[in-house]
């Protein structure tokens, strides 16, 4: 075997447990050599036929379907086969075995999906989309996943770079050929309606991969308040279920209770507090304790009051105890009982609050509003795309260099000086889909794959 070639990997591509079918993936340049060991003669390209498959020993393991995928025209870009069998956990680790002991090796975490990146066959982003699709937590977080992965993100992160790259050539052609008449040179109003263009461009793209990194992460969302002021009634509202006790005695959640929900294609992760007072009781006091350690975590508080009693010293006291910097909502509930209408308006202290009725559902639709906006998001999901922290964080390096360029370009305070900014922000871009990606990036982005993907 040549020392430079690369391993044929195995492993099971299916989910740990029963099921009805099975499935091992095969992947490298002895894929179709392991497949024959284990069952013969292999089918034509694409098309799945019956085998037995037998271990190193000849004896039958399993029998199911072949299907030989030859590179280039594979997921990983190297000859491919699947063997299909029966879901069993004993079946499939005998398959793996017979795999190994033919000659492939055990694939590390996304080791698949990490050669079919190094051999072209997706670029970074697309690639992680792939595990992000397998991760969604909502309806909206898997639709933006898969418009990552049929290149959407990829395709507005290249537009973005060819309008860089453009005016950098064109820059940089001006500065290495000054002196050429068929060279024209960069009028300081067109540097600087340009590098302002790039740089409109970079804010719109980050905007929208926050948005997309919101429908992949979700939002952990507190609900806070007095006891007995309907918390633990909005709770099973938003969650759809009788998840929390709902009793008129004070103090009834004495301990944090978590729902994930999925509100209009945004994840949250829904955290039931125990009311907020000065208690007596031990075990209550605990709860209040571990209530106000969920507030410094939650990226958003509910503060629910009474309507009927509106607003009080009370409330008051407890809104400025809240944690600076983490987004507030005052539910003024129980709209039902006082008679008022379902509104949003402002506080008398400026935060955003909103009328509804937890017990009847009146209003709950103006709060599912709100806490879109306050993540960031517009009323659908339509075109937005998966985004991750990293990608974030490139594109905030690259919007921070192309800001110092048009600062530039405003002055024109000399064009090799923009020239380098325009080059650290192109750099950045390039990092997002791999075209400029340090080793040890790749080694933790596939990591945190399953193993078979």
């Amino acid at each position: 075997m040549n020392a430079t070639e690369p391993d044929t990997i195995a492993a099971i591509a299916t989910a740990p447990g029963r099921g009805a079918v099975g499935i091992l993936r095969v992947s490298g340049p002895h894929a179709l050599a392991v497949a024959a060991a284990m069952c013969g003669a292999l089918p034509p390209p694409r098309q799945a036929q019956l085998r037995r498959f037998r271990d190193e020993g000849g004896e039958a393991i399993d029998e199911g379907l072949v299907l030989v995928f030859p590179g280039p025209d594979s997921y990983t870009g190297e000859d491919v086969v699947e063997l299909q069998g029966h879901g069993g956990p004993v079946v499939l680790d005998l398959l793996l075995r017979a795999a190994c002991a033919a000659g492939a090796r055990l694939a590390r975490p996304g080791e698949f999906s990490e050669r079919a990146f190094l051999n072209g066959r997706l670029d970074l982003v697309q690639a992680e989309a792939v595990a992000d699709l397998i991760d969604a937590a909502s309806r909206g977080a898997a639709a933006a996943a898969l418009r990552s992965l049929q290149g959407e993100f990829s395709r507005r992160v290249d537009g973005l770079l060819d309008e860089l790259v453009a005016l950098r050539a064109d820059l940089e052609a001006s500065l290495d050929f000054a002196d050429e008449e068929d060279v024209p040179w960069l009028t300081p109003q067109a540097l600087q309606a340009r590098t302002h263009a790039v740089a409109a461009l970079t804010d719109t793209l980050l905007a929208d991969a926050a948005q997309g990194r919101r429908l992949r992460e979700g939002m952990t969302v507190a609900i806070a308040g007095r006891p007995n002021v309907g918390k633990s009634t909005l709770l099973n509202r938003l969650a759809g279920t009788e998840a929390a006790i709902v009793s008129p005695q004070a103090g009834t959640t004495r301990d944090l209770l978590r729902e994930h929900i999925d509100l209009d294609g945004l994840p949250l992760t829904l955290v039931d507090t125990a009311g907020l007072r000065d208690a007596a009781d031990p075990v209550e006091q605990e709860g209040v304790r571990r209530a106000w350690a969920a507030l410094e975590k939650a990226e958003l508080v509910l503060f629910v009051v009474d309507d009927c009693a509106g607003i009080t010293a009370a409330d008051t006291a407890l809104l400025q105890r809240l944690p600076e910097g983490i987004d507030t909502l005052i539910v003024l509930n129980k709209c039902d009982l006082s008679g008022h209408a379902p509104v949003v308006e402002a506080a008398p202290d400026g935060r955003a609050s909103l009328r509804l009725s937890a017990a009847t559902g009146a209003g709950m639709d103006l709060l599912a509003d709100q806490i879109r906006e306050v993540a960031g998001l517009s009323r659908t999901a339509e075109g937005l795309f998966t985004a991750r922290a990293r990608h974030l964080e490139a594109l905030q390096r690259a919007r921070e260099t192309l800001r110092r360029a048009c600062a530039v370009a405003d002055v024109s305070a000399g064009a090799e000086l923009l020239a380098e900014e325009l080059r650290l922000a192109q750099q950045a871009l390039d990092e997002i889909t791999g075209r400029f990606t340090a080793e040890d990036l790749l080694g933790r982005i596939f990591s945190s794959f399953c193993i078979g993907k």
